[in-house]
């Protein structure tokens, strides 16, 4: 029996990566180690960390006509993601995204969205096709939020589940948003923004996790990093681990987790074991450098879980 795909609406861009020994000051020029230009954008990373696990997978966004865009299509091509309906606008050039990486793997991130800012209702009619039989539609907000909406509200009149990842970071996201989603999977920055209050305690994060769901959420997933995460459904509320690596990069693991979690749900697996796919493809995703090519392989993923359960 074949897998329902998935779709992924939203941002294709390039990443413009420069490696520093350290993240810099403001004010402040620092001497790189190297410098690389990556496919990236949060849409495309969760679309291809979905295709890489097997799932049939469907990409809808924008990108100029430039050569980072004809990149951009070849490389989401080569990840086997359908992109016939990903639109090449002639007027804008393709996003780009500046990114710094030091020593220690952490990042700071610059998005110029260009095309990417331009999605609108017209590339929510080209999604609407693609929804019959899809399992999930996943969004983020690297597009204009009336687009994310829109596409909301045309998954939802279609029954396809709805997976928003809250980033980059935003407090005033429109309150009619929030019933639409199904889950939404902000990381601890994300929640705090949208909550209005730091979540440094357990008891917090539970908190924020109700008040999101007060709102209308189905299921909150608050992604907590290196401490692993919450998970708040309707019926059951739980924490689970990270799982320990030498993470060297962590651009993109948000990303593989949720591309983890929408392709164990796709695949039939239950809530928690999805999480725990989550969790595992993020954690992969921080032992190698860059974005897209950081995303683990179902085979990669499927070994990974095997040697933790068995030590």
């Amino acid at each position: 029996m074949s897998l329902p795909h998935v779709v992924v609406f939203g941002s294709i861009n390039m990443d413009l990566v420069a490696k520093t020994p350290r993240l810099p000051r403001p004010g402040e020029t620092l001497t790189g180690h190297s410098f690389s230009t990556v496919p990236g954008g949060k849409g495309a990373n969760q679309a291809v960390a979905i295709a890489r696990l097997d799932i049939p997978t469907v990409m809808i966004g924008r990108v100029g006509n430039d050569r980072f865009g004809q990149e951009l299509l070849q490389s989401l091509q080569s990840a086997k993601i359908q992109i016939e309906d990903i639109l090449v606008d002639d007027s804008v050039s393709s996003g780009v995204a500046l990114i710094a990486v030091d020593d220690e793997g952490e990042n700071t991130i610059v998005v110029i969205p260009s095309a990417n800012g331009r999605v609108n209702e017209s590339d929510v009619e080209r999604l609407s096709s693609h929804l019959t039989g899809a399992d999930s539609l996943l969004l983020q907000l690297e597009i204009p939020i009336a687009a994310v909406k829109a596409a909301a509200q045309a998954a939802k009149k279609s029954g396809v589940r709805v997976i928003l990842d809250p980033a980059p970071a935003r407090s005033d996201l429109p309150i009619e948003l929030y019933p639409l989603i199904d889950i939404l999977t902000p990381n601890e920055g994300e929640a705090e923004q949208l909550v209005g209050f730091p979540i440094e305690s357990p008891a917090l994060v539970a908190e924020a996790a109700t008040i999101l769901q007060q709102r209308g959420v189905k299921t909150v997933v608050i992604k907590l990093g290196a401490k692993g995460g919450f998970c708040a459904t309707p019926d059951e509320a739980f924490f689970f681990p990270a799982f320990q690596v030498a993470a060297i990069d962590t651009v993109a693991a948000g990303d593989a987790f949720n591309g983890g979690l929408a392709a164990a749900l796709a695949a039939g697996k239950p809530l928690r074991e999805a999480m725990t796919w989550g969790a595992a493809a993020g954690a992969l995703a921080t032992t190698k450098p860059g974005a897209q090519s950081s995303l683990p392989d179902r085979a990669t993923l499927i070994t990974f879980l095997e040697q933790q359960t068995n030590r």
